[in-house]
């Protein structure tokens, strides 16, 4: 929960505030010190028509009492509306970053209101448009590499018949077969990169269950447990997550297990497995691209080294975290924290 004097309109209001107080405190210290001016005299007396005279009390209210209590309300409603102008410019350009993390095709800022905001929403729409042309930049250039590097490469795979040594032949072979492998992985992890995909409302829990049915069905052993309520994410950034991370346990260790656990802040999915694990100091590292273990983690046992650069990114983009830990007994958990927003 976020604290509420930790944004720019708590902490103005929150100073102002503290000035209103401070000057009361020493206003009530002076007259207690000096003692109050002469007051009033606290009774009068009223003649009546028939000459008699009739005692009048003086109201209660008739001394600083309301005044100061007036005055410490209008400051406080001064301050609050002070403090809520200067913020609230701010704050549009703080929704509009949040919106364009989450989609690079939102609608541009309105550039309106005092002259210092209309400037940081100028700019704030030209970075906009600039960080647009250039990912359609790659994008074009992806396209032209996935074409160009393809072609040569088929071309060097048919000609491999032509070699009679066929334990050349196989060498050959298996070095072209992990170029394309990894042309491929890269092309994939620029993809995800470049994915602008909208938010849902997804049954998470039918969803790794259904992924988990579907492993089985194909020979593999992934188990499931937990419950959850819907969370709203992108659906294909979920799944590639959750694909890559059990595709890892799947490969390394052979069975895998999906646990769920919901609260109202967050919910949090591990893929756990009792493999061979990662040591504490080499965790923080398999999340870079192309990194590779030494041991059981190299090309034999396949991949390129992308899978979890793909995933810590995936769940960064739903906003979470991706971190792994030791299983107890033995072995790797990846653990997904993904926020109830």
């Amino acid at each position: 929960m976020r604290a509420p004097f930790n944004t720019l309109f708590g902490r103005l209001f929150g100073v102002l505030l503290v000035a209103i107080i401070l000057a009361h405190v020493l206003a009530i210290a002076w007259f207690r010190h000096y003692g109050p001016p002469p007051p009033p005299p606290q009774e009068t007396f009223i003649e009546q028509p028939d000459g008699s005279k009739v005692m009048h009390h003086r109201p209660w209210f008739g001394g600083p009492v309301v005044p100061l209590t007036f005055q410490f309300i209008s400051l406080i409603i001064a301050a609050w509306y002070g403090a809520k102008l200067l913020s609230r410019p701010i704050q549009r350009l703080s929704d509009a970053a949040e919106r364009l993390s989450l989609d690079l095709d939102s609608p541009p800022l309105d550039e309106s209101g005092p002259r210092e905001a209309r400037q940081a929403a100028s700019t704030f729409n030209l970075m906009q448009r600039r960080i647009r042309e250039q990912v359609s930049q790659r994008a074009r250039m992806l396209g032209a590499v996935s074409h160009d590097l393809r072609t040569p490469l088929s071309r060097l795979k048919l000609r491999l018949e032509q070699i009679e040594d066929p334990r050349l032949q196989g060498q050959m072979r298996q070095d072209l077969d992990d170029m394309i492998g990894m042309l491929d992985a890269t092309l994939s992890y620029l993809h995800e990169q470049r994915t602008s995909e909208t938010r849902h409302w997804l049954d998470v829990q039918a969803l790794v269950e259904s992924m988990s049915e579907n492993a089985q069905d194909q020979g593999s052993d992934v188990q499931f447990g937990g419950v959850c309520a819907p969370l709203h994410v992108q659906p294909m950034a979920l799944r590639s997550c959750l694909n890559n991370l059990i595709d890892n346990a799947l490969r390394y260790a052979g069975s895998a297990r999906i646990e769920l656990t919901d609260s109202r802040e967050a919910l949090v999915i591990r893929v756990i497995d009792h493999g061979p694990g990662i040591a504490a100091d080499q965790r923080e590292a398999v999340f870079e691209p192309f990194y590779r273990l030494e041991g059981s983690r190299n090309r034999n046992s396949g991949g390129v080294g992308l899978g979890m650069t793909i995933s810590r990114e995936a769940a960064e983009r739903l906003g979470g975290r991706l971190h792994l830990e030791e299983t107890p007994g033995g072995g790797l958990t990846a653990v997904m924290w993904l926020p109830r927003v």
